[in-house]
């Protein structure tokens, strides 16, 4: 016989963790193994077990779990999830019955869109009075599933907004990116499926410098937003591109630091930074922009770990060039608050700090230099390093340093000397 829910046995009832319904049970089938909630949109799996839509469409799809909570065997990642219309029934008539009770009736829910349909609302951003209605449809349908969302990626979403932001920003029109931007986030475009479609594309870089230099103050979330896009766009973007850059590109990825417009933006532009340092003369355009002040005042404020690391990732990569190893020396907390971190973040950030202090005392070692380190205590931080638990390679660059200069420090009164001679 069928074990479906018109056939089954009257299962066990059982108590919902939801505290509107303490006092009223509900049957068990009615109820999601993941979410333990009652399905909204039951849908069963080829492994036989039904889920609510929204809890296993989580688990496959961004929780990258390719298998069955319950009975653990795999679950394709194309496999289809069948609708149980039957159960739905079931669970909408019981939600009905004990409406009295406090019990919501559950709506039947939408059926998810095909690609004849994503194509025809594509179609409509070709129009201009259709774009902003047809694009806020199409931010609706991405978060309302992630089989919507999955079925507008295949049918090439990402292309066709790439392509309106790139026209809305000539036209000035920054409504209509400020949903598109949403959008092109919302879809979470795999990186394979990104590159082909920004690796070369340097009108939507412009058009992205665009919009983060456009009324800085009033667009604080549309900035967001775009730094965040464009931080899987450079990861995406071909070597040519990326050399390519221009100095107001740089200049705007600096203003958003500047602006401090989010934690997740700040995060995002650094990382924008970090990926752009390998192309051409980026590090001397970023330099150029101001960045690497900006990041020394960000990094003043006491960020949280994550953004050190960021911050001092970026630093070791503008200290490779003169340039960059003048403006740090040059601001009257550059190398103070290199060497506060040592030993205080993570191993990570020891290791950028390292890097710093060691590529600017073998080319930038002026008298006033060294004397600066000793003055804010970056040689005894260079000693400690070499007795606390660091890698290998972080104590011999460390272990370079010292011996390097030793000279000029030994005779200093701000350090023991014994320090010194332990490690030469």
């Amino acid at each position: 016989m069928s074990s479906s829910p018109m056939h089954r046995p009257v299962a066990p009832l059982f108590r919902p963790p939801v505290s509107s319904m303490d006092s009223i049970e509900v049957p068990q089938y009615y109820i999601c193994p993941i979410s333990l909630q009652i399905m909204r949109d039951p849908v069963t799996a080829i492994t036989g077990i039904t889920y609510d839509r929204e809890s296993i469409e989580r688990w496959l799809f961004l929780d990258n779990k390719m298998t069955c909570p319950v009975t653990k065997q795999p679950i394709p990642k194309d496999s289809d999830l069948t609708p149980n219309h039957s159960l739905r029934r079931l669970i909408q008539a019981w939600c009905t019955a004990n409406a009295s009770n406090g019990v919501d009736r559950i709506p039947t829910p939408r059926a998810p869109i095909d690609k004849p349909g994503v194509l025809e609302l594509l179609d409509n951003l070709l129009v201009p009075r259709l774009q902003l209605d047809s694009l806020r449809l199409i931010a609706a349908l991405v978060s309302e599933s992630e089989c919507n969302r999955c079925c507008m990626v295949q049918s090439g979403a990402a292309n066709s907004l790439i392509q309106l932001i790139i026209s809305c920003s000539k036209n000035n029109q920054i409504n209509h990116i400020e949903v598109a931007l949403s959008v092109v986030r919302s879809l979470r475009v795999p990186p394979e499926d990104l590159k082909p479609l920004v690796t070369d594309n340097h009108d939507l870089i412009e058009s992205l410098t665009w919009v983060l230099r456009h009324d800085s103050g009033s667009h604080r979330g549309i900035r967001s937003a775009t730094i965040l896009v464009l931080k899987s766009i450079i990861e995406a973007a071909s070597s040519s591109l990326r050399a390519r850059l221009k100095l107001d590109f740089f200049q705007a990825v600096t203003l958003a630091i500047r602006d401090r417009i989010s934690q997740q933006a700040t995060k995002a532009a650094l990382h924008v930074l970090l990926h752009a340092c390998s192309g051409g003369r980026n590090r001397t355009k970023i330099i150029e922009a101001g960045a690497l002040s900006e990041i020394i005042e960000l990094e003043l404020s006491f960020p949280d770990k994550r953004t050190t690391e960021l911050n001092l990732a970026v630093l070791d990569q503008l200290c490779s060039c003169a340039g960059g190893r003048a403006e740090l020396v040059g601001h009257a907390a550059g190398i103070a608050v290199i060497s506060k971190r040592i030993l205080r973040v993570s191993p990570v950030a020891d290791d950028w700090a390292v890097r710093i202090l060691s590529s600017v005392c073998k080319h930038s070692a002026t008298k006033e230099v060294l004397q600066e380190m000793l003055w804010v205590g970056a040689v005894s931080k260079l000693c400690f390093v070499l007795q606390a638990d660091c890698s290998s390679s972080v104590k011999e660059k460390a272990r370079w340093v010292l011996r390097s200069h030793s000279g000029v420090w030994k005779d200093s009164p701000c350090i023991n000397f014994q320090m010194l001679s332990w490690y030469p």
